[in-house]
């Protein structure tokens, strides 16, 4: 392929990591032979997960690596990543490296079969590999059924955290996104859904490198509140067809401006 690769990928906390996550990535693509570059955006990490990502770029010129000053969510992370990113396709990469980058031709194969704008690694694929907890299965399922119920979007996962878009996707839906943290992932989907974007998903492989603990009520309250505030500005309050509303009309006002 003639076209650039982006990779981005979020990192908080990742000092155990993020050297052979880099490594790995870099090894990856470089063997893909695609033109490509590598974003690494520490969310405010409380470790020497920047200091150390930092080391890999005198090394390699296609890393660029920023810092947020203090945690402000992986969806901030990757919103600000994006003002960095050149490629005509981008692709979301977890820093633990579970799910490892050379299953990017499958996915970039899939997109390109199937015409989609969209490619969602899935763990509910049947024919995913998993090495994962029950109990995170069982949230998966869950969390599926109420996404499908109220956004009735073609997908089974939304947040596994490797996915292939088309960068004007990204273009098209960043200026949308409100939510920080735990349904960043969802927001983006159902505004690519709702804008006519084609979403389609891939089998994975996810190998576990960390130990999972439960995931805690707090967090579970959280991703609950954020979905139905998705929902609610999707369907009640039309947020998000404001917001391109203002747009064009912001617009309107620029280009009159320049031809006075």
């Amino acid at each position: 392929m003639k076209e650039k690769i982006s990779v981005v990928m979020p990192a908080y906390n990742e000092s155990a990591h993020i050297n052979s996550s880099i490594e790995e990535t870099v090894k990856a693509f470089e063997s893909f032979g695609y033109s490509w570059e590598l974003i690494v955006l520490d969310d405010g990490s409380t470790d020497d997960t920047f200091e150390r990502a930092l080391r890999f770029a005198e090394k390699y010129p296609q890393l660029t690596v920023k810092k947020n000053p203090y945690n402000l969510g992986k969806g901030r992370a990757i919103k600000k990543a994006m003002h960095y990113v050149s490629g005509d396709y981008v692709l979301f990469l977890d820093a633990d490296l579970d799910l490892h980058p050379n299953q990017f031709p499958a996915l970039f194969d899939i997109m390109r079969l199937n015409n989609a704008d969209i490619v969602i690694g899935s763990k509910l694929h049947p024919n995913s590999v998993v090495d994962y907890p029950l109990q995170r299965k069982l949230i998966s399922w869950i969390y599926y059924l109420t996404v499908r119920a109220l956004f009735n979007l073609p997908c089974h996962d939304t947040q596994t955290g490797l996915k292939l878009f088309r960068a004007q996707v990204l273009r098209d839906v960043m200026p949308r996104i409100l939510v920080k943290a735990f349904a960043f992932d969802l927001e983006i989907l159902v505004n690519a859904h709702h804008l006519g974007y084609k979403i389609t998903e891939a089998p994975i492989v996810i190998t576990k490198r960390r130990n999972y603990g439960r995931i805690g009520p707090q967090a579970i309250l959280r991703a609950g509140l954020d979905t139905l505030a998705i929902f609610y500005r999707m369907y009640i309050l039309r947020y998000y067809d404001r917001i391109d509303y203002y747009r064009r009309k912001n617009l309107a006002k620029e280009f009159r401006r320049m031809r006075r």
